[in-house]
């Protein structure tokens, strides 16, 4: 079973792909992409694909995405619906980099963010003072559009995963990874750090600063490469 977005631009990626299975009563379904504008109705597309009946749990192994923003609260919400309609278990677990970040800002369980809200009743007021989430959401903005100018520029960024896969054999997501992280421990935007990656490579190119460099050590440390 495999549900894609529509068609985009020519090339452009689709946004979200779900692959998934049934076995024993469980489906297990894997979105591979970003949660943005259109997730939600691909999860219903893949939603709708599932048997009728004999169908006990819905396990989402979320750590093929790469990008969330707001929509995918709205992926969220309509699982946590689909689950309580059918009387279904229903999971959201192995969020990762960005994704995970958007749930801690919101104030989600980041280990399974269906877990804070399925089946229970309402919280009462929280004590903490009103301007509290208005800034939670405003710092999750920030974040969401400095990652929007990270994918606009994917073609250096992708260039730069493709060295680091070439020169450390690692995967494309650990390659992300360590973009992402040698971008934070530098203090350095992440297509300046792709860039100086992606010039290091070519023959005589210019090594990446020392604070990437650095950065980049670290991150390429801490996956044991």
């Amino acid at each position: 079973m495999t549900s894609a977005a529509p068609p985009r631009p020519a090339g452009r990626p689709a946004i979200l792909v779900i692959d998934g299975h049934v076995d024993a009563g469980r489906a297990l379904l894997v979105p591979r992409g970003e949660l943005v504008h259109g997730c939600a109705d691909i999860l219903a597309e893949a939603l709708a694909t599932l048997p009728a009946e004999g169908v006990g749990r819905v396990d989402l192994d979320m750590r093929g995405v790469v990008f969330m923003d707001r929509a995918g609260l709205r992926f969220l919400d309509l699982l946590d619906g689909y689950s309580h309609r059918r009387a279904v278990r229903a999971t959201a677990t192995n969020w990762h980099g960005q994704p995970l970040r958007l749930l801690e800002l919101a104030g989600l369980d980041t280990t399974d963010p269906l877990r804070a809200t399925a089946h229970r009743p309402e919280p009462p007021p929280a004590p903490e003072p009103c301007a509290a989430p208005a800034e939670r959401l405003h710092v999750l903005e920030e974040e969401v559009e400095q990652l929007r100018r990270a994918l606009a520029s994917r073609p250096v960024i992708d260039q730069a995963r493709g060295v680091l896969m070439a020169l450390h054999a690692c995967t494309p997501d650990e390659a992300w990874h360590i973009l992402r992280e040698a971008s934070q421990l530098s203090n350095t935007k992440l297509r300046v750090v792709a860039a100086a990656v992606t010039a290091g490579a070519e023959n005589d190119g210019p090594a990446p600063p020392p604070e990437v460099r650095a950065a980049l050590r670290t991150a390429l440390d801490r996956l044991g490469r």
